[in-house]
């Protein structure tokens, strides 16, 4: 321990801990989390809305879990019909006349069980190895695919997932809650659900049908969590994992 001399001439102890054992302070991954949780909070507080995706549409809809080739993935192995939930919505809220990022977020009702759901984001992407990766703005809704951009695990592989929407000689339709509500009057939106087999082509595994729009108000929508709802063989990977929870947890605690 090091020590100083007093005007009195008597040895004091230095007061502290030994440099080997002195207090840490937060590291750079810890101040990039703590920031990102602050500026999803504060953007959520102004818009009083999801930061990201703050306008959007809620509607009934069901999805069938199809039967085929196996992907080792439980929940994707057992054919069935769920009830379900979906979200679409634009990413920056811009004006409908311009792109935006696209989202189709999608609740499947006990999925695993009772009160356990499974949570799915997806996100306007382009349909090829390096676009399906990458966000991308479009007016219509159904001009291209939405995908998870990061990896899931499914049944111990790594695999992209997509939906892929049914035009089935239907006119573009707006992203915006309005051009949608329209839309979903005349017919239902019909998606089908894929992930990447292991020569990285998409193969089928489910079907979603959108419906009926919900009387819900924005800022009492479905607090929807990849990481908080995953279902047996179907997990999203750890990759900006602890970034993406960061960014949940502060634009839920600014809707609050």
């Amino acid at each position: 321990m090091r020590s100083v001399r007093s005007v009195s001439g008597l040895v004091r102890p230095r007061h502290g801990a030994p440099a080997g054992e002195r207090r840490r302070g937060p590291t750079t991954k810890s101040r990039l989390l703590t920031t990102t949780e602050a500026g999803f909070r504060l953007l959520s507080r102004l818009r009083r809305a999801p930061a990201l995706h703050p306008h959007g549409l809620t509607c009934t809809a069901d999805l069938e879990i199809l039967a085929g080739e196996p992907w080792n993935a439980a929940w994707l192995d057992t054919p069935r019909r769920y009830t379900a939930t979906v979200r679409l919505s634009r990413a920056a809220g811009l004006p409908r006349r311009l792109p935006d990022g696209l989202g189709l977020a999608i609740r499947v009702e006990q999925a695993d069980g009772f009160d356990r759901p499974l949570d799915l984001l997806l996100t306007s992407s382009g349909p090829g190895r390096l676009t399906r990766h990458l966000p991308l703005p479009r007016a219509d809704a159904l001009a291209g695919p939405y995908s998870s951009l990061l990896s899931y695990r499914v049944g111990g592989r790594t695999r992209l997932l997509a939906a892929f929407p049914r035009r089935s000689g239907r006119a573009p339709v707006s992203g915006d809650p309005t051009s949608l509500r329209k839309a979903l009057a005349a017919a239902p939106l019909v998606f089908d659900l894929c992930a990447e087999t292991s020569d990285r082509t998409w193969r089928a595994f489910g079907v979603l049908t959108v419906r009926t729009p919900l009387p819900r108000r924005q800022e009492d929508g479905i607090a929807f969590d990849i990481y908080g709802h995953t279902a047996p063989g179907l997990t999203p990977g750890g990759t900006l994992a602890a970034t993406r929870r960061a960014a949940y947890r502060g634009s839920q605690a600014g809707r609050r």
